[in-house]
């Protein structure tokens, strides 16, 4: 490294206001011993810790300071000195943090093979629920009781979001591994939460309820009209919540729309006519996006959408999510006699196992069906058994 390092009480408005030079250089912190920003001629600055470990200087990245707060530097710098007892330096130094093997190796290498939409996800999953967790711990130096004590916390107040967030960690720890970051895998073993069963459908009396329902409370608050149509039309399409309150003018295509970011990637979804009404009586604004927000055109319609949790209740179905909805698609399709590889590519499925899901809905068909069939060949055996009494049995007299 070159250019001589000053002294200063760093501050994150003070790090957010160092300028890069024709060469690298960096600027130590007054407060925790050994921490500094190193600030290269790109623009890019990372906390940097350097100390000495049994008499051996150590020199590592602590992680990028746009990234973390000086607060959380010092922190991981304290929790690197404690870590550092019991193993050789040169050894530590070669081992990243979780932090900098995720958002500089891992992440770059993710957003290669998953959709815009899923990778955004993947990124919020990782500064919000891992980073705090783990980004100041070495790979090697998260272990399963770790892990496991990270996880259940999580899962009492979110079982549904934390085994999300122990399958992404899961991809991380096992890109580790393969990198030769850590021995073992930390969340080999780790059993996600039970998910729930997926048994509720909505029955077409309820459907028809919840229509009456949305009607009558958009009369008494016309606000909610873009709200009552998002639920409408996830029921017609039988499309994730994601898909429909992202949805742009630009994908909308006669009685189809081309998805450009679903989660499984862009694809293609026909609609009924039903559905094109839904979106033919959508106002045009000059928002890109078909149910924008009221306060902010240039954003869509909020992922809380409050009309739901009020009409639940009201329609008798307290116990329906909205993703429900699109089981109820899935399950009326099935009862309608659909074949599930219809179903698979109507619901934008990428594994046969989620549509498979839906086999038992049709159970009764598969029934009467087996008894069509049975009674059929039972026919025909009696037929072929009445033939053979008369054609085939041998003569006395011959």
């Amino acid at each position: 490294m070159t250019g001589k390092a000053r002294k200063v009480r760093l501050t994150d408005t003070a790090v957010r206001k160092l300028r890069p030079g024709s060469t690298e250089y960096i600027v130590r912190d007054n407060r925790t011993a050994g921490l500094g920003v190193r600030v290269r001629p790109s623009g890019h600055r990372s906390f940097v810790w350097h100390g000495t470990v049994n008499g051996k200087t150590v020199r590592t990245t602590v992680g990028s300071a746009a990234l973390m707060t000086v607060e959380e530097a010092r922190s991981a710098c304290r929790a690197l000195q404690d870590g550092l007892h019991g193993a050789g330096p040169a050894d530590r130094a070669a081992v990243p943090l979780f932090r900098e093997f995720v958002m500089e190796e891992w992440l770059p290498a993710h957003r290669g093979y998953c959709s815009p939409a899923w990778g955004r996800r993947v990124e919020r999953i990782v500064q919000l629920r891992l980073l705090s967790a783990f980004g100041a711990l070495r790979l090697d130096r998260i272990g399963r009781p770790h892990v496991e004590r990270w996880f259940d916390a999580m899962s009492r107040k979110t079982p549904g979001a934390a085994n999300i967030a122990l399958t992404v960690l899961r991809q991380i720890m096992s890109a580790a591994k393969a990198a030769g970051h850590a021995g073992t895998d930390p969340v080999a073993g780790v059993r996600p939460n039970p998910g729930r069963k997926m048994t509720r459908f909505l029955s077409a009396e309820e459907i028809a309820q919840l229509h009456r329902t949305l009607d009558r409370l958009v009369e008494k608050r016309p606000s909610w009209r873009a709200q009552a149509d998002v639920i409408r039309l996830l029921l017609l399409t039988g499309c994730r919540k994601s898909e429909i309150l992202t949805l742009r003018w630009a994908e909308v295509d006669g009685d189809t729309l081309r998805l450009t970011e679903a989660k499984t990637g862009p694809r293609t979804v026909w609609l009924s006519e039903a559905a094109e009404a839904v979106i033919a009586r959508q106002p045009r604004t000059e928002s890109a996006f078909v149910f924008p927000s009221p306060r902010d055109l240039a954003r869509p319609l909020s992922r809380q959408l409050c009309l739901w949790l009020r009409a639940r209740p009201e329609a008798g179905i307290e116990d329906v999510r909205l993703h429900d909805l699109r089981h109820t698609v899935a399950s009326q399709a099935v009862a309608n006699g659909v074949p599930l590889p219809t179903v698979a590519r109507m619901l934008g499925h990428s594994q046969p196992r989620m549509t498979l899901r839906y086999a038992h809905v049709g159970d009764h068909e598969v029934e009467d069906a087996a008894e069509r069939v049975g009674a059929s060949i039972a026919t025909a055996m009696q037929g072929h058994q009445m033939s053979s009494a008369t054609t085939s049995r041998p003569s006395r007299t011959a």
